[in-house]
């Protein structure tokens, strides 16, 4: 089975892209709703995260979202060492559930896929692509957020330029450009080579 990474920047589009994955029947790992799961249910992470950002991240036994965001988006540093904890247990999650699917290929859906040292290990990656100004229009409208506010989370992210150089196939989302084949095209693509033999 073929392991393959879907990543994009923010407001790129890469859960419409997943969704429409998952209705040809392929598997999708989430990274973002594995590292929420993650966060509030494993007991090494949980006290990571208490010892490193205090107790208030947890308000009745639940991980307090908008005071860790307040947290790390405003200070590199804290944003690194959140980082450091989150993205090792979620790189072991996905593998352990990559391991267990029976598909031609399964997507591990990330945002910082290259950024967490995530994209190691993945036979291929995909990369959604769509302009800024569409992005930032996105995640404005999706997340009720300022124009300075998804700037500062767009920053964060490796620039889509050098992302996109990385992956090994680009699905543009422009709303110009039809998604469904372009998804369908590659579909065929990754199927026609999780069927030929793995080169040792």
């Amino acid at each position: 089975m073929l392991r393959i990474g879907l990543t994009g920047g923010i407001g790129s589009g890469k859960t419409t892209v997943a969704r429409i994955f998952e209705t040809l029947g392929i598997p999708v790992y989430y990274a973002d709703d594995a590292a929420k799961r993650l966060m509030n249910q494993d007991p090494a992470l949980r006290t990571a995260l208490i010892e490193t950002f205090g107790p208030r991240c947890y308000k009745e036994g639940v991980l307090d979202r908008s005071y860790l965001a307040s947290l790390v988006f405003e200070d590199e540093s804290k944003r690194e060492q959140l980082n450091q904890l989150v993205h090792p247990a979620t790189i072991a999650d996905a593998n352990e559930w990559l391991s267990k699917q029976q598909a031609p290929y399964a997507l591990r859906e990330a945002a910082l896929l290259f950024e967490s040292g995530a994209a190691e290990g993945l036979d291929y990656v995909i990369g959604v692509s769509a302009p800024a100004a569409l992005r930032l229009q996105r995640v404005m409208q999706r997340d009720q957020l300022s124009e300075a506010a998804v700037k500062k989370r767009m920053a964060t992210q490796l620039q889509d330029a050098i992302k996109l150089k990385l992956c090994d196939f680009v699905i543009v989302n422009d709303e110009r450009v039809a998604l469904l084949p372009q998804v369908l095209d590659l579909h065929e693509k990754l199927t026609a080579l999780a069927a030929q033999p793995m080169p040792h």
